[in-house]
């Protein structure tokens, strides 16, 4: 494998290329966006009166799928610890691996005229949080697996568009966007995982990157650096219509003229969010996760959102608002750029008016706290439905 992928799939390389930017955008050199980071201090300001409302004693857990699980303050993962009480606590980390890598992997947005009814309360859910709770039935209930509480590779590969409208109870009336990328993702997630067994066993199921990832432990630390590089090895293969090097698929990667050289810039957004999901269960096994902070913030619609909304971000022409952007366009890719480099600068400020340090308030608590539930309140506020504020063309694999 080239030094060059190796390197685009760094954390280090998404500070780096993003930052190159980032310094265009200073010098207002960009042809989208320009910077005003006078802004910076009330956007943390609005960030922290969100953090406070959401966790008045500070105690922020991470930015994972299982805060969605979490969602209306249901029981539901006290309820599934309780049906797998009979396995090891090895057994049962993997099978929270089974569950979240799916669910992270279908989370790409909605839309904003999905929701999904939860049989076992009445209650609708909409966005991020139906997808996840659509997820959690569908793990429960066997769709990805022949066995109950399981995901492998021959569930996956069963996975069709139709079967996906089912889980997520699409109609007519219900449309979800990117039905077939998301059914795509699932497939082509089955193929690679099956591929590799040395990450994934030779019974191939998400849950066995478990036992990859505690070969990897030195004295019970566990780098989440090393997290995100098992995800994008073990997983690069499922993107479709992506960037390629020497047959590599990149991912999560793209161009932008004002880079010099290859003007390759990567983001790794699924896979960071996954990276931070797959955390929790493995400090379930008493293990101590480090190089927190060498992770980035996501850029997403919600972080960049807030950074547009509030003014630390604005557009040159107002009127790009009124219509779609795909995520290989110039546009997207300095909104996302930037918004990583912003979450850098808008942690370091939250932590210096809280009298914080990067261990105490990692930029993964940041973003629960924090950043991402900040931008979907600003939205709702400014916007019918909350919707972000520039519109982004999704196959159901991006955002």
């Amino acid at each position: 494998m080239s030094n060059l992928v190796n390197y685009l799939r760094s954390p280090k390389a998404i500070r780096d290329r993003c930052s190159q930017l980032f310094e265009l955008a200073q010098a207002d050199k960009l042809t989208y966006f320009r910077l005003d980071l006078s802004q910076l201090e009330p956007v943390a300001d609005y960030v922290i009166a969100v953090i406070r409302e959401q966790y008045p004693d500070l105690d922020v857990p991470f930015h994972s799928r299982w805060r969605h699980f979490e969602v209306g303050n249901i029981p539901r993962l006290q309820q599934l610890e309780e049906k797998l009480s009979d396995r090891s606590s090895i057994e049962q980390a993997k099978a929270m691996f089974d569950l979240v890598i799916p669910s992270v992997l279908l989370d790409a947005g909605a839309g904003d005229h999905w929701q999904y009814l939860e049989a076992a309360t009445g209650q609708t859910w909409a966005r991020s949080e139906g997808l996840a709770i659509a997820s959690f039935d569908a793990f429960c209930s066997g769709s990805f697996s022949d066995q109950p509480y399981q995901t492998d590779a021959e569930g996956l590969k069963r996975i069709t568009p139709e079967k996906i409208a089912t889980i997520f109870q699409v109609t007519s009336e219900n449309p979800l966007v990117g039905l077939e990328g998301r059914s795509n993702l699932l497939q082509k997630l089955g193929h690679t995982i099956e591929r590799s067994p040395e990450l994934f066993g030779e019974i191939p199921r998400p849950g066995n990157l478990v036992d990859f990832l505690i070969r990897h432990t030195d004295q019970g630390q566990l780098s989440a650096v090393v997290v995100l590089d098992a995800v994008l090895k073990g997983l690069g293969e499922i993107w479709s219509g992506r960037l390629s090097i020497d047959g590599i698929n990149l991912g999560d990667v793209w161009k932008h003229s004002a880079l010099p050289d290859d003007q390759l810039i990567p983001f790794h957004k699924l896979s960071q969010w996954l990276t931070y999901s797959l955390l929790e269960p493995l400090q379930s096994l008493g293990l101590a996760i480090t190089d927190l902070d060498q992770m980035t913030g996501l850029p997403e619609y919600r972080n960049g959102g807030l950074c547009l909304d509030l003014g630390l971000l604005q557009l040159k022409d107002p009127k790009l608002t009124e219509i779609p952007h795909s995520p290989d366009s110039e546009l997207i890719v300095e909104w996302r750029a930037l918004t990583v480099c912003l979450l850098d600068r808008i942690a370091d400020t939250i932590r210096l008016k809280l009298n914080l340090t990067p261990e105490s308030l990692p930029l993964v608590k940041v973003l629960q706290g924090g950043t991402w539930t900040a931008g979907r309140k600003i939205a709702a506020s400014l916007r019918p439905g909350g919707t972000p504020p520039i519109q982004i063309s999704s196959d159901g694999t991006v955002f």
